[in-house]
C-alpha cells in the first residue's frame, strides 16, 4: 500500500499543497468552519468488493481474499473517504466502525486523516441534497448513476460546496477517482461537477428548494439535508416552531464533540479533564469533552477507569440513580444494556452504594461488550430477552428497586454521530419498534418491585417513540404507576426542560444527543 508520505507520482495535489489550502474547514458558514477528526469505535472490515484500491476475491487464497492493491491515482485521503462512503451505500456499513480501520491501513494521521473523515462525515450528511445538486447538473436521477461513479461524484461534489478545496483540485482529482472506478465515465463527470462549480450551496439551494412559504417542511429538507418525515418529526417534537427545527438541523451537521465518562470512584472529572487536554462537561457531573484525537488513544479508557458515552446518556441514568427511593436499594436492573455504557456508568454509582446491577441483553455479541465495559464492576449480564420478566427466574417480577429501559428506536436523535442513520431509517420502521418498546417497559413495570422506579429513556424525540410509547405502556402493563418528574432529577439550573413530567435534551438546547427520559414509579 502506498503510504502518507510515498504518493504516486500522478498527484497532482501533494499533502504540502492540501495543507496550505484545506484548513478542515467548510465553505458553508452553518457548518463553523470545523473539520471532522476519526472519532473511536470498533475495527471495522474493509468493504467487500470494488474502489480504487482492488477488490478483495471470494476465492481460496491464503492471504485472507485480498489482492494486491493497484497503485492509487489519487491521493489517500481521497481515496480512504471514497471507500468509506462506498462501502456506507454498497454494504450498509457503519462510517464510524469502518472509517477507523480504513485509516489504520492507510497509515493516515493528522491533517490527512481529518481530511478525509471530513469528506467522509459530510458527504454522508449531506448525501440528500448532494444527489439533488448532482441530478439537476447530469440531467438524470442520480439513482441512474453507475454505483461507483455516482459516490466520486458525492465527494467531489461536497469538495467543491463545502470545504476550501480549490474547484479545479477537487473537480480534477475527483475526474482520477472515477477514472479509477467507472471506466468510460470520466467526461461525464468532468461535466458533471464544472457544472455543479458553477454555483456556491446556497444558489443551488436557492434553485433547486420549495419555498419556505408554500412548503416549509420540503424547504428545510433540501436546505439542511435531512429527510421530510423526520424534519416533520423534529417539528411536531418541538411544538411546530420552525425556527428551533431550523437550528435542530443545523446542529445535526455539525460535527459532534466526543464525550468522556469519568466513572465515579475510579476517575475525577475534573483531573481527567486535565489527563486528556479536555474540559469538564457542562451539566454531567462525570462529562469531559474531549478536545481532539481518537478517544481509543486515552489510557483512562483501557484502564476502565472511563468510557466513551454522550453526555445526555450520562444524565438520563444518572437520573435513574439519583432518584428518591423509598425502602430497599441494592437491587438494580438495565434491561437493554448492550453495548454496555449505561451499565458501565450505573455499575460504577452501585459500587459506590453497596448495590448490584443485573444487565440484561438480548444479542450474544452484544452482551460481551457489556461484560468487557463493566469489568470489575458489581455487575452480572444476563444474554436474554428483557421481555421474559417473570417467566426467567433470574429475571423476577416485583424484585428491582431501580430498572432502567434504554429502548432500542430509530436513533433520531444521534443523526449528528452516525450521519448515514437518517438515509437509512423509514417512517415503515416505527410500528415494530414502538411495539417492542412498549412491550419493554411493561416488563420492567413488572419487574420493579411496588415503590421502585423504572426510568424509560430513547435516543429519539419522535413523540410516537416518546410520548405516545410512555403512555400506551403504562396504561397496558396492568402494574398500578405514577409519573415522577424527571426535570429536578437533572442538575439545577438546566434549561429548556420543559413542562415536565418527562424531560427532553436537544443537540441544539444542550449539546447532548436528544435523550428522552420518562421516571414511573411502581405504586
Amino acid at each position: 500500500m502506498t503510504g502518507p508520505s510515498e504518493r504516486p507520482s500522478g498527484d497532482r495535489f501533494a499533502a504540502e499543497r492540501r495543507d496550505e489550502r484545506f484548513d478542515g474547514g467548510r465553505r458553508d458558514e452553518r457548518s463553523g468552519g470545523r473539520d471532522q477528526r476519526p472519532s473511536g469505535g470498533q475495527r471495522g472490515e474493509r468493504p467487500a468488493r470494488g474502489g480504487p484500491w482492488g477488490a478483495r476475491s471470494g476465492g481460496d487464497r491464503r492471504d485472507g481474499g485480498r489482492r494486491p492493491m493497484a497503485r492509487p491515482t489519487v491521493d489517500l485521503p481521497r481515496q480512504v473517504a471514497y471507500e468509506a462512503v462506498a462501502a456506507v451505500h454498497r454494504d450498509d456499513a457503519y462510517a464510524n466502525l469502518v472509517l477507523p480501520s480504513l485509516l489504520r491501513d492507510a497509515g493516515l494521521v493528522g491533517r490527512d486523516a481529518a481530511f478525509a473523515t471530513e469528506l467522509t462525515y459530510g458527504t454522508l450528511r449531506r448525501l440528500g441534497t448532494l444527489d439533488a445538486i448532482l441530478g439537476d447538473a447530469a440531467g438524470r436521477d442520480v439513482q441512474r448513476i453507475d454505483p461507483p461513479v455516482r459516490d466520486a461524484l458525492r465527494l467531489g461534489a461536497y469538495q467543491l460546496l463545502h470545504t476550501r478545496v480549490p474547484a479545479h483540485a477537487a473537480v480534477s482529482s475527483t475526474v482520477d477517482l472515477v477514472k479509477s472506478v467507472g471506466a468510460g465515465a470520466t467526461g461525464f463527470a468532468n461535466a458533471v461537477l464544472r457544472e455543479v462549480a458553477g454555483r456556491d450551496a446556497d444558489a443551488w439551494v436557492a434553485k433547486l428548494a420549495p419555498s419556505a412559504e408554500s412548503d416549509p417542511i420540503g424547504h428545510l429538507a433540501l436546505t439542511y439535508s435531512h429527510p421530510q418525515w423526520i424534519v416533520r418529526a423534529f417539528a411536531e417534537a418541538l411544538g411546530g416552531d420552525l425556527g428551533e427545527t431550523t437550528r435542530l438541523l443545523i446542529e445535526d451537521n455539525e460535527r459532534p464533540p466526543v464525550h468522556l465518562c469519568a466513572r465515579p470512584g475510579l476517575a475525577d472529572p475534573a483531573e481527567l479533564a486535565d489527563e486528556v487536554g479536555g474540559a469538564p462537561g457542562a451539566f454531567s457531573p462525570y462529562a469531559v469533552y474531549l478536545s481532539g484525537g481518537a478517544p481509543g488513544d486515552v489510557p483512562a479508557l483501557a484502564q476502565g477507569r472511563a468510557h466513551v458515552q454522550d453526555e445526555g446518556s450520562q444524565l438520563v441514568a444518572n437520573a435513574l440513580a439519583v432518584a428518591p427511593l423509598d425502602g430497599p436499594d441494592g437491587r438494580w436492573l438495565d434491561l437493554c444494556a448492550g453495548p454496555g455504557g449505561k451499565s458501565g456508568l450505573l455499575g460504577a454509582l452501585a459500587a459506590q452504594r453497596d448495590a448490584r446491577l443485573t444487565a440484561v441483553e438480548v444479542s450474544e455479541h452484544r452482551a460481551r461488550l457489556v461484560e468487557q465495559a463493566t469489568r470489575g464492576l458489581p455487575v452480572t449480564v444476563l444474554h436474554t430477552d428483557g421481555r421474559t420478566v417473570g417467566a426467567d427466574p433470574k429475571l423476577p417480577e416485583g424484585h428491582f428497586d431501580r430498572v432502567l429501559v434504554d429502548a432500542p428506536c430509530t436513533g433520531l436523535g444521534s443523526l449528528r454521530r452516525r450521519p448515514e442513520s437518517r438515509w437509512r431509517r423509514q417512517p415503515s420502521d416505527l410500528p415494530p419498534l414502538t411495539r417492542l418498546q412498549r412491550e419493554l417497559l411493561a416488563a420492567a413495570l413488572r419487574a420493579a418491585r411496588p415503590g421502585g422506579l423504572v426510568a424509560y429513556v430513547t435516543c429519539s424525540p419522535h413523540t410516537v417513540e416518546t410520548h405516545v410509547t410512555v403512555t400506551e405502556a403504562a396504561r397496558r402493563s396492568g402494574v398500578p404507576v405514577d409519573f415522577v418528574d424527571a426535570r429536578p432529577l437533572l442538575p439545577a439550573g438546566m434549561p429548556g426542560l420543559g413542562d415536565g413530567p418527562t424531560v427532553q435534551l436537544w443537540p441544539h438546547r444542550h449539546g447532548t444527543d436528544a435523550m428522552f427520559l420518562a421516571m414511573l414509579r411502581r405504586t
